[in-house]
């Protein structure tokens, strides 16, 4: 809890409070969704159950669908956060890219294995980023978490037609932006072939399973280093690539399952330095997604 916002609850708060902290991952899942990092996710619905305790008891006791009720509170938490997410991003240093979080992570934490679903991947959250604020909060808590419309309403202070306008606006933009999708078999074979091309250190070999107008993306968040400007065609991102790991010699690479499938975390002396993700149209890869910010790397230490 940030400063600031303690409180003291009640034996009774207490308890009440331990009936809904059951919704806690849900409702990270659900602000992961709309905001696109874990600590983003978390602060939301942190910020959620601190409301829900401010509410004197009668009116916590009136309430009769708590999960509900913080999933609403959430909603528009997070929509504030996307009004001002586009200057953040504007100041950001570097390329923004959403956090990865790999699949079935033993951290601890039961949010980040809940937000870690194998449906939740980048590509997806990219496409997310290109909506409005209301189009985002709408599309994820309908067609991801069924909030009913009129609820919905509530959230974005509009009318139940007007929302669910918003949510097929935004279903149809992400069906256009997403593509077919490629089995995620196919999909870690292409994967585990450009692992084999690196490792030989073969320009050519890499150029190979790359497509001819991939692009790499690197977010360093202006901590560590990374690449200012995505990095656009084969040869290009391949002499990257080897360049990164002739810098890096004593670098492990480990397979992990990540939303996007098939991916790889780094480390240098068993520390994660990076966390790279793909996307392939079948045939070769297409986009190289590369987390280097240290703060988007927690789900993976």
């Amino acid at each position: 809890m940030r400063p600031g916002t303690e409180i003291v609850m009640t034996d009774a708060a207490t308890r009440r409070i331990g009936d809904v902290d059951a919704y806690r991952r849900t409702l990270v899942a659900a602000a992961y969704r709309m905001l696109g990092t874990l600590a983003d996710a978390e602060d939301a619905a942190q910020e959620a159950y601190v409301r829900w305790l401010r509410l004197d008891a009668g009116e916590r006791e009136a309430i009769e669908n708590p999960g509900g009720w913080l999933m609403r509170v959430t909603g528009r938490i997070c929509l504030d956060v996307l009004g001002s997410a586009r200057v953040r991003h504007e100041t950001y240093v570097g390329e923004w890219l959403p956090e990865t979080i790999p699949v079935g992570t033993a951290s601890g934490d039961p949010a980040a294995v809940v937000v870690g679903a194998e449906e939740v991947s980048t590509a997806l959250l990219l496409v997310l980023e290109t909506l409005t604020p209301a189009e985002r909060v709408a599309f994820v808590l309908h067609e991801v978490f069924a909030v009913p419309f009129a609820e919905i309403a509530g959230v974005l202070g509009r009318s139940a037609a007007a929302c669910r306008q918003l949510a097929a606006s935004a279903s149809r933009h992400v069906g256009r932006r997403a593509g077919a999708g490629v089995p995620r078999s196919r999909h870690d074979e292409l994967i585990a072939a450009f692992a084999a091309a690196s490792a030989s250190g073969s320009l050519d070999a890499l150029v190979r399973v790359l497509a001819p107008d991939v692009v790499l993306v690197s977010d360093g968040g202006g901590i560590v280093s990374a690449a200012r400007r995505p990095v656009r065609g084969a040869d290009h991102v391949a002499r990257f690539l080897l360049g990164l790991a002739a810098k890096q010699p004593t670098a492990t690479y480990e397979p992990a399952i990540t939303g996007d499938g098939l991916g790889y975390a780094i480390r240098v002396d068993g520390v994660i330095v990076a966390a790279v993700t793909f996307a392939t149209d079948g045939e070769r890869i297409t986009d190289v997604w590369m987390m280097r910010n240290p703060e988007k790397l927690s789900a993976w230490v």
